[in-house]
């Protein structure tokens, strides 16, 4: 189902999370990374404060991660792909915890996107990098992340994903499990010295991709920096040595 060149540059695997809460912010923030990133992240905070028509608006700077995670019944999340389809983001996700007849619903839905001339790709939530292992214990999951995400990213697969939401540590894991074609879009991504902040499984941007993380998600350490063109532009130097 993929559509991904075989090989992206490391400024194209950088994806900025804009979490900001207005469009005025974020379209400000797009236009100090335009040229200087892959992708732009827009999640659920600034979606439901601005809706589709500044999803619109931010791709005519940059491409657009609609970071959405949907999880519900699958009739509804195939209903609510196919209206976010509409804006042909470049990559929108769903939770791998709603099973297979979801995954499948949402997958029926991105292919016909896809047959319309539609570039979007679907991905499948595994394991919140937020969540360790006392976390997932306290919602009933025993063993540890790494395994739950790797069980996860099968079911994603089976189900005609495009590649999963991990964290880098399950990045390697789960290349040798489902190929390397099966992308990994990595959280939690801190340069050497930043804060984790909320994040409980973290990796520097070198240690990512030689784990083989197709796009690595960046946040606070660019867009809360002095600089963010500059913090970027540090992090994909990082990513080329």
């Amino acid at each position: 189902m993929s559509s991904l060149p075989s090989a992206l540059t490391p400024r194209q695997r950088l994806v900025v999370a804009l979490d900001v809460p207005t469009a005025r912010e974020a379209l400000a923030m797009a236009e100090r990374l335009s040229g200087r990133v892959g992708m732009l992240k827009v999640g659920l905070e600034l979606f439901c404060a601005e809706g589709p028509a500044f999803v619109k608006k931010l791709q005519t700077r940059v491409p657009v991660f609609l970071d959405l995670k949907l999880h519900d019944i699958p009739t509804t999340v195939r209903r609510a792909l196919e209206a976010v389809l509409k804006l042909d983001p470049r990559l929108v996700n769903v939770h791998v915890q709603g099973g297979p007849a979801m995954l499948e619903a949402a997958v029926e839905a991105v292919r016909a996107h896809r047959a319309a001339g539609g570039c979007t790709e679907l991905l499948g939530v595994t394991v919140l990098t937020s969540l360790d292992r006392e976390a997932l214990a306290a919602l009933g999951h025993a063993g540890l992340p790494e395994d739950l995400a790797l069980a996860y990213a099968k079911l994603a697969h089976q189900a005609g994903c495009d590649g999963v939401v991990c964290s880098a540590w399950e990045a390697a894991a789960i290349g040798e499990t489902c190929g390397e074609g099966f992308h990994r879009l990595t959280p939690g991504i801190r340069p050497p010295g930043a804060a984790i902040q909320d994040q409980a499984r973290v990796m520097t941007p070198a240690q990512a991709l030689k784990q083989g993380a197709t796009w690595l998600v960046v946040g606070r350490p660019i867009t809360h920096a002095e600089d963010p063109a500059a913090a970027a532009e540090a992090i994909v130097a990082e990513m080329q040595q």
